[in-house]
């Protein structure tokens, strides 16, 4: 019996510890997530005005809406970067190329975020 246990937990700390793939669907819906956060984010700030905001009291929910909206958005350009990055790496798998064209889809999804 005490020979059992220990092959016994192995087998399950394999079972357990073996890689999960994520949905299909992940991506997508995180991406929707993540915009319909910023575009919350944007209208809440949008629905402020700044003689409101003399008094400290009124500053929660604009600050709430600023740390959404950014972190959402930074989310949201990273995600997009990273999928045109893993199906550009396929094509061109240099290092400093990558990172390039990385830094130019960060730069392009950042100004469709800001035009939106």
């Amino acid at each position: 019996m005490t020979e059992a246990w220990p092959s016994d937990f192995e087998r399950l700390l394999r079972q357990a510890m073996a890689p999960v793939e994520p949905p299909e669907r992940l991506s997508e819906h995180l991406e929707n997530t993540l915009a319909e956060l910023t575009d919350l984010a944007a209208e809440e700030l949008e629905g402020w005005e700044l003689s409101s905001m003399r008094d400290p009291r009124n500053w929660v929910r604009p600050m709430v809406a600023i740390s959404v909206g950014a972190t959402a958005g930074t989310a949201l350009v990273v995600l997009r970067a990273r999928s045109r990055a893993r199906a550009r790496r396929q094509h061109s798998p240099e290092g400093f190329d990558w990172a390039a064209r990385f830094a130019r889809d960060v730069a392009e999804e950042t100004k469709k975020l800001f035009e939106r």
